[in-house]
């Protein structure tokens, strides 16, 4: 194989489908360790602009790397939404912090969830990233997330 786009051939995006979506920081450095890259990369990720034919069910950005649930509308294709939200974020990170460099390794992960009695679990998982990763004891107190379905599971703890 040659290369990520490779990976790719054959897949398709399937509108209203929802997907999983994973990518990671160059090199995975831990650029969102920093409150001020965060909230600026969370700012741009999620601008309406982009969410206009897609829509964003959950997401978490932690320091080194990116979920995201999407369900995917009919005029977005998978590929082409993650690079939109890729681009936007890493320009608009770079013109408030210009000392970032690059921001996205290339590529994504994705899977596809087959049926909607994933969706909620799926949406538990991502959310709890920074939970397992130690960065919090409760989901609440971890500032870099958010979920259609905000109801009181922010009381879900790791500690």
């Amino acid at each position: 194989m040659s290369g990520y786009s490779d990976l790719r051939k054959g897949r398709v995006s399937e509108h209203g489908r929802v997907y999983l979506v994973t990518f990671a920081t160059r090199d995975r450095r831990p650029l969102f360790a920093s409150p001020e890259r965060a909230m600026v990369a969370c700012q741009a990720m999620t601008s309406p602009r982009l969410w206009y034919r897609s829509r964003l069910l959950c997401w978490v950005l932690m320091p080194d790397h990116w979920h995201g649930m999407i369900e995917l509308g009919a005029l977005d294709s998978l590929p082409t939404l993650v690079q939109r939200l890729k681009s936007n974020s890493a320009r608009i990170v770079r013109l408030r912090h210009p000392d970032t460099g690059h921001v996205w390794e290339k590529g994504f992960h994705d899977r596809a969830l087959r049926d909607a009695s994933g969706v909620l679990a799926t949406a538990r998982y991502v959310v709890a990233n920074p939970l397992r990763a130690g960065l919090a004891c409760r989901v609440g107190e971890y500032a870099w997330w958010d979920a259609v379905w905000l109801c009181n599971d922010t009381a879900v703890t790791a500690c």
